[in-house]
């Protein structure tokens, strides 16, 4: 049974990087009937207005890709927030999504889900494995519990709520405000004021072995709507490009990308966080999905959208 083109879908969170790439790739596939609302206008913190919305609005397909994110530095200065935020607004959608009976659900975790000292590459059922990471644990406990809703809500109620695990995430409408965002951006950002200063030098955290996987975040919605599209109906799916690099050697394409010539010089005494986070892609390949874009033309897409912002 093919979705129909005017089915209303709600995308929570549409304004940020990954619900901003769930609405370009559903405009460019032909929907017509996206429901969207900002902070202002729905807080989805509050489970009255949530339950209004839905009640109103009964939305057929739903992407839940509003969330409070960050690198290891707003981990650590604001745990309780990660933990306590997360957690309200994915119950409180998900919920309301269950009681107006939505057709299908996406959920958007994270692969920090994932124990700390995993085999590599990671795999869907190491899932509840291990420990976790340190630098990220509440919001991993977040999301753990937004799995687990879906599991259950799936086993009892006949729901068809799907969990996408994405690797590191970027591309545009990202953050790049240093104190909060993830390494990529924040290596953009800090490449490109080197560059405008003339800086011979380039200050990058942790010891640059550490070895990371980026997503490009167009890439992300594709294989939402993917699965959508092909009716998958239940499970976790990873999503990712199947290799990662170090962060040194992160580092050097996004200076060659910029244009910055300058010397690496790595601060010790600052986390590497988890030492390699690389997932298993092969359940998404089996259902014939695969990641398009190469590292380095994601950071030039990302880096014309970062001066483009940088210039409004």
């Amino acid at each position: 049974m093919t979705i129909l083109k005017d089915s209303k879908i709600y995308v929570a969170g549409h304004r940020g990087l990954v619900g901003s790439a769930i609405v370009r790739r559903l405009e460019s596939g032909g929907y017509t009937n996206l429901v969207v609302r900002t902070h202002q206008e729905l807080d989805l913190l509050d489970q009255a207005s949530v339950n209004v919305f839905f009640e109103s609005e009964k939305p057929e397909y739903v992407f839940l890709a509003a969330a409070m994110v960050g690198g290891i530095q707003a981990n650590n200065a604001y745990p309780a927030e990660f933990i306590y935020e997360n957690l309200m607004v994915q119950n409180n959608v998900m919920h309301a999504a269950h009681k107006e009976g939505a057709k299908w659900f996406c959920f958007l975790g994270s692969s920090c889900i994932y124990p700390r000292d995993c085999p590599q590459p990671i795999k869907e059922e190491y899932f509840l494995s291990g420990p976790l990471e340190k630098t990220n644990e509440p919001y991993a406990i977040a999301k753990i519990a937004g799995i687990e809703l879906c599991n259950v809500y799936n086993q009892g109620a006949g729901t068809r709520f799907v969990s996408i695990m994405p690797t590191n995430l970027y591309g545009p409408n990202d953050h790049y405000d240093l104190a909060k965002s993830h390494v990529l951006p924040a290596l953009i950002r800090k490449v490109h004021e080197a560059k405008l200063r003339g800086d011979s030098e380039l200050v990058v955290w942790g010891s640059g072995k550490p070895y990371r996987e980026f997503l490009y975040v167009d890439d992300m919605a594709d294989a939402c709507i993917f699965l959508m599209e092909n009716r998958v109906d239940q499970g976790m799916y990873n999503v990712g490009v199947g290799e990662d690099v170090t962060i040194r050697e992160l580092a050097e394409t996004v200076m060659d990308v910029i244009g910055f010539n300058g010397q690496i010089v790595f601060d010790a005494s600052k986390p590497d966080g988890t030492p390699r986070k690389l997932m298993d892609v092969a359940r998404m390949a089996g259902l014939g999905w695969k990641a398009r874009t190469s590292l380095s033309d994601g950071i030039e897409f990302a880096y014309r959208d970062f001066l483009q912002r940088s210039h409004d």
